[in-house]
């Protein structure tokens, strides 16, 4: 069995890839010990994955677990979280405003938003700290309706809250941020339900559809879900791209290939390592291995990105591949309603960053970087250095 510390050992964190891959040769389906007690399994092909992802007799509820698991530790009481019908209607709420139309009305904005970063940025820079991680906060808030002025908090209380609290003092800390985030959004709240504004919380309160914790987890959720996987994308993809020479000249003489590239980019090196949560509503089998009732699933997104059933050459960065195979938004029901959104980001952030700087590089070997795991899901880099001019 594969045990807690599997999916937060730095070795892991830096190069997952490695690792799946001589898990594959033992099979798509592993015992792990995540959570700490449980039982249960991890799968890294990509055939049983998408079904997985799409099987209706695994629940996103961890109330369903076999041992007592905090909702909140794992996305409960969100969408993210839930079965049908809650689901259905937490999703509906929201959904309208992710459509690909209305995403798409978003464009001259957030050009606007990474022109002004690019802007801000001098002959050297940290692309996390100065446009990866403002860039996606910024859009997220400007949607929701978030003032400027408190976006900063916002991305403080988003640090502490994407990380399952598995321990005390991480307990009392998420147990803090939480209280901050829902006492500002409650004020929030109150002031739109007095004075409307275009914007989602204003749609929400005048939809009327979720009670007010539904509405706190929701605008929770998406802030978290709209920021630290959109951060990831693009610190991942700017490395993948950097570190292959041939593949970012090729993106700088033919930029029409920009959306190709972010679903290859999406494939390669994406900002989710695995998928969340499952649990086993029945006892089941997945390639041929027996799933208690009770027990989780995990679905390793990055192994499947690598599987070479599922993709030629896997290993390889080609932007110009042809309907890169991906899991990276999910399939089927729990598909990422944020998609439109976070193509549209990174087609925009890889597009200006290369118009803007032709000389970028970065100012520190690749060997040197540190990634984290967000929460054993989301994997991404703590500082991109680079040099622009």
């Amino acid at each position: 069995m594969l045990p807690t510390g599997f999916f937060f050992s730095e070795e892991f964190s830096r190069d997952p890839y490695a690792v799946y891959a001589e898990l594959r040769k033992h099979g798509p389906v592993h015992a792990v010990d995540f959570p700490p007690g449980a039982t249960a399994f991890l799968v890294v092909d990509h055939e049983h994955a998408k079904a997985a992802l799409n099987d209706p007799r695994l629940s996103k509820d961890s109330r369903n677990s076999e041992v007592p698991v905090p909702a909140e530790l794992f996305f409960g009481d969100t969408m993210l979280g839930a079965d049908p019908p809650d689901h259905t209607r937490l999703r509906g709420a929201v959904s309208r405003a992710f459509t690909a139309r209305r995403v798409e009305e978003l464009r001259p904005r957030v050009q606007e938003i990474t022109d002004e970063l690019l802007d801000g940025l001098g002959t050297d820079a940290d692309l996390i700290e100065e446009f990866a991680v403002p860039l996606p906060i910024r859009v997220i808030c400007e949607l929701l309706g978030v003032p400027a002025e408190d976006q900063p908090s916002f991305r403080a209380w988003t640090a502490v809250l994407t990380v399952p609290a598995l321990g005390r003092e991480a307990r009392e800390r998420r147990r803090t941020a939480a209280g901050e985030f829902n006492a500002y959004l409650s004020e929030i709240f109150a002031e739109r339900r007095a004075t409307p504004a275009d914007d989602l919380i204003s749609a929400l309160l005048t939809d009327g559809t979720l009670s007010e914790p539904e509405l706190l987890n929701t605008i929770a959720l998406l802030i978290i879900a709209g920021h630290e996987t959109t951060v990831n994308l693009i610190g991942n993809g700017v490395l993948a791209l950097l570190t292959h020479p041939g593949q970012l000249k090729l993106l700088r003489d033919r930029p029409e290939l920009l959306p190709s590239a972010v679903e290859e980019l999406l494939r390669y090196d994406g900002p989710l390592e695995r998928a969340s949560q499952r649990i086993a509503l029945e006892d089941l089998e997945i390639a041929g291995t027996p799933v208690p009732k009770g027990a989780w699933v995990h679905v390793s997104l990055a192994a499947t990105h690598r599987d070479p059933a599922a993709h030629d050459f896997p290993d390889e960065l080609d932007i110009a591949r042809r309907q890169p195979r991906h899991l990276a938004f999910g399939h089927g029901l729990h598909f990422c309603l944020g998609a439109p959104l976070a193509r549209l980001e990174g087609q925009i952030a890889f597009g200006s960053l290369l118009d803007r700087f032709p000389h970028l590089a970065l100012s520190v070997s690749a060997e040197e970087l540190v990634w984290h795991r967000g929460g054993s899901i989301v994997r991404g880099l703590t500082r991109l250095p680079v040099r622009l001019h």
